[in-house]
């Protein structure tokens, strides 16, 4: 069972003309101004929900496209690389004072979809602005990385491999945010700040994203029929990816205050829920070696440990108690077996077994691509 987390795919942005902020020296790059403005626009109604463009047009334009993450993802692919192509021609310039006065004319400015704030502005959320073009990059990136996520979602109960690469091409996303792209923001950014454009943020969500790939794996071989032992191991694994989330987590706490708490509590619930089920069939394999009491006592600690850890958000907190009410059913019928059939001691706790884990998932390395046009700017 995998809960869902959508926050991440839930930034929104303002309108931004690229061509009444930098000025063009001939008619070939005013052209591809406005063609990144035009992408640009599509984008953010996207992304906004204010496209005044019907279902049905919008499935003709994207070549037939019926799902929304699919449209999407196609626009920022479009997208990306001019605006990668503008950059590239940014930074030759260098730390030009004209190329400084026309970024911050452009205004970008883009909602966090992981903080915790809320101001009246633009819909209840506030709005983040960062005068340099790298943070219409790393916004872009980061909201590209989230739909990934929700594409991998989405195809799940048809296409279990399809959904792995999904996550694991979003886990590089995150990842080349963190390494390539952030760290040469970060003289940029106020300490006002959205969680999104700090480094171990990214860290976080590639990490989640490599949990969620493994997680869809492990689907693959319970319908394979891999052994209990090797499943225990895997979903350890995804709880091992889980810690390293949750260290990334603390760092990122230390650089920007205000992260929202669902995200904290999505990591939380969803490493509890695969340490519960790892200890599930930890135990069936401890059972089969004639260890049964062991597998009693493994039991009862998983479930208790679980308990202590339902989440309040409603939509993860029905479907968390209903694998333990599962799991619960399952200790009992255990319990019962053992006290009429096998008479074996119950050990404590710290006389228990500890799991081990086997992380196999890995990311999908991201490549940005880019227009390469040349563009001649009135400096």
């Amino acid at each position: 069972m995998m809960l869902h987390f959508q926050d991440p795919a839930k930034l929104k942005t303002k309108k931004i003309v690229f061509e009444e902020a930098y000025a063009a020296r001939d008619s070939a790059t005013l052209e591809q101004l406005k063609e990144l403005s035009s992408k640009r626009k599509i984008l953010e109604e996207s992304t906004n929900t204010t496209s005044p463009i019907s279902k049905a047009i919008a499935r003709e334009m994207s070549g037939g496209l019926t799902s929304q993450s699919e449209q999407v993802l196609q626009k920022m692919e479009l997208y990306l690389p001019v605006l990668e192509n503008l950059f590239f021609h940014i930074d030759l310039i260098g730390s030009n004072e004209q190329i400084v006065q026309w970024t911050s004319e452009l205004k970008i400015q883009w909602t966090s979809a992981l903080s915790s704030s809320s101001f009246f502005n633009f819909g209840g959320s506030k709005c983040f602005q960062i005068n340099d073009l790298r943070f219409e990059i790393v916004m872009t990136l980061f909201l590209y990385g989230a739909i990934l996520r929700e594409r991998a979602l989405e195809v799940l109960p048809s296409d279990l491999l399809k959904s792995v690469t999904l996550s694991r091409e979003a886990a590089g996303v995150y990842h080349y945010l963190a390494h390539e792209v952030l760290p040469s923001l970060q003289p940029s950014v106020p300490v006002d700040k959205p969680p999104e454009v700090v480094p171990s943020v990214s860290t976080v969500m590639s990490l989640i994203c490599l949990a969620e790939a493994q997680a869809v794996t492990i689907k693959r071989a319970e319908e394979k029929g891999t052994s209990v032992g090797l499943l225990a191991k895997l979903h350890y694994g995804v709880v091992g990816l889980l810690n390293e989330a949750t260290d990334a987590l603390h760092t990122a706490s230390m650089e920007c205050k205000d992260i929202s708490s669902r995200l904290v509590e999505f990591i939380i619930s969803c490493k509890a829920l695969h340490e519960l089920t790892s200890q599930k069939y930890l135990a069936e394999s401890l059972k089969n070696s004639g260890q049964f009491g062991v597998a009693v006592g493994l039991l009862r600690q998983a479930l208790g440990n679980a308990k202590r850890k339902i989440p309040s958000e409603e939509s993860w907190k029905s479907s968390f108690k209903q694998e333990i009410d599962n799991f619960a059913e399952s200790l009992r019928k255990h319990e019962q077996e053992n006290e009429i059939v096998w008479h074996e001691k119950v050990p404590f706790d710290d006389e228990l077994p500890k799991p081990n884990g086997n992380k196999i998932a890995s990311i999908i390395p991201y490549n940005p691509k880019r227009w390469e046009r040349e563009l001649a700017l009135n400096i």
